[in-house]
């Protein structure tokens, strides 16, 4: 199958990069310049080898000029060029004392003059402060190289330029991290009014379709009331998946590698990683119809995708022994209470309830439904299940999963 990349360009990043194509261009410009008219206004004697000096300024007019469309973009400004642009600025600043073997003695700009803080940057604007931090390194070492002994004037020179490349470098970091953040928000709202849309469709069609088939079904009776009672259920599953807006299992993850903490929420169409949190609401709501009612919490209830799994198959399993034992007429709900230590989800039923030692009883007779499918997966994740049960006061089994006891679990197994 072919390769398929997906290209953001960030709009943040389109004035730094012409901004810096302005600058390469006047900086070449006034190297040239200072280079030929410069010198008489500072009272500094001509070049002792002026070829020098005019063979590595016409190498950079043409260098600037030529690589204009490389400082375009970030796409553009490849690794590659960076060095080789590195390289340049490097060399001239080293060519300084063979062109003017004073230049040493007496505080003067070299060859390049301020076009090196361009170069520098670049790395900036490509790669952040880190980037900026390495090229400036080299730079400020050149520098002090050329001098040989460096004055107050060349550290401050010096410093200026690594501090500015830096905190331009974390400006584009944290500009970089915001514009994400902002495009996920404007996806979500995307999808919002999609999902707006959608419901308000299904809302005037579907929905009033199915409640019409059941109360006509109904009033029928017979087999015509079966089928009634069918599309009362699809009613309100469809209702509930409708107003309830819930995503595919949700993945979070954090960056703190560009220069700002950035909380990122992915939705995954297929199944999560077992690395990755899931949604617990995501696998619950399934369940939800007209004789099974479905409370959720309105943010996501996240768990590692594995324990998330476990718990979701308990509950399928209560709700199938609701089904089994209180009959098909019971109403069964599901209540899930996202705690700061732990996730606690709730099965309760109105059925006749379960008569005092029967599950005892059922577990010596080898029936390990609610020893195995129940208890047995929350005992694997590191939770507990609680059977509560009164003749003719239903059932309530409630299933808790303890977040640290989750993590520990998820480390001992990765080790």
């Amino acid at each position: 199958m072919a390769r398929r990349e997906r290209v953001v360009r960030m709009s943040v990043e389109q004035p730094l990069w012409r901004a810096l194509t302005g600058y390469r261009v006047l900086t070449m410009v006034y190297a040239v310049l200072l280079a030929i008219f410069g010198r008489d206004h500072l009272g500094r004697q001509p070049y002792e080898r002026p070829w020098v000096a005019f063979a590595y300024l016409a190498f950079l007019a043409g260098w600037t000029l030529a690589t204009l469309p490389k400082v375009r973009s970030a796409a553009s400004c490849t690794k590659r060029f960076l060095g080789a642009d590195l390289v340049v600025a490097l060399t001239g600043i080293m060519l300084t004392p063979i062109a003017d073997v004073h230049s040493q003695t007496f505080d003067g700009p070299t060859l390049p003059s301020i076009w090196t803080a361009g170069a520098v940057l670049a790395f900036a604007i490509k790669g952040g402060w880190r980037w900026a931090a390495f090229a400036s390194t080299f730079v400020a070492a050149a520098n002090i190289i050329q001098r040989g002994e460096p004055s107050r004037d060349t550290f401050h020179n010096v410093l200026l330029v690594w501090v500015a490349s830096i905190a331009i470098g974390y400006v584009v970091e944290v500009a970089r991290a915001s514009e994400r953040t902002l495009a996920r928000a404007l996806e979500i709202e995307a999808a919002t009014r999609e999902r707006e849309r959608l419901a308000r469709d299904i809302h005037d069609s579907v929905l009033q379709v199915l409640a019409m088939v059941q109360r006509r079904g109904t009033a029928i009776g017979g087999e015509a009331a079966e089928l009634g009672r069918l599309a009362g259920e699809q009613e309100v599953a469809l209702r509930t998946l409708v107003s309830s807006g819930l995503v595919p299992p949700t993945r979070v993850s954090e960056d703190a590698a560009e220069g700002a903490v950035v909380r990122t929420v992915e939705v995954d169409e297929g199944s999560p990683g077992d690395g990755a949190p899931c949604d617990l609401r995501a696998l619950l709501a399934p369940h939800a119809g007209s004789r099974t009612s479905f409370a959720e919490p309105g943010a996501p209830v996240l768990l590692p995708a594995p324990a998330a799994r476990e718990l979701a198959a308990a509950v399928s399993a209560a709700l199938d022994n609701v089904r089994v034992h209180a009959g098909e007429g019971a109403q069964a709900w599901i209540l899930v209470e996202d705690e700061p230590d732990e996730v606690v989800v709730t099965v309760r039923d109105d059925g006749p309830g379960i008569p005092a030692g029967r599950l005892a009883q059922a577990e010596g007779e080898g029936r390990m439904g609610v020893a195995l499918s129940i208890r047995g997966r929350l005992r694997d994740i590191g939770g507990t299940a609680e059977v509560i049960s009164v003749p003719g006061q239903g059932t309530e089994v409630e299933l808790k999963v303890p977040k640290a006891q989750v993590s520990r679990g998820k480390a001992g197994s990765a080790r």
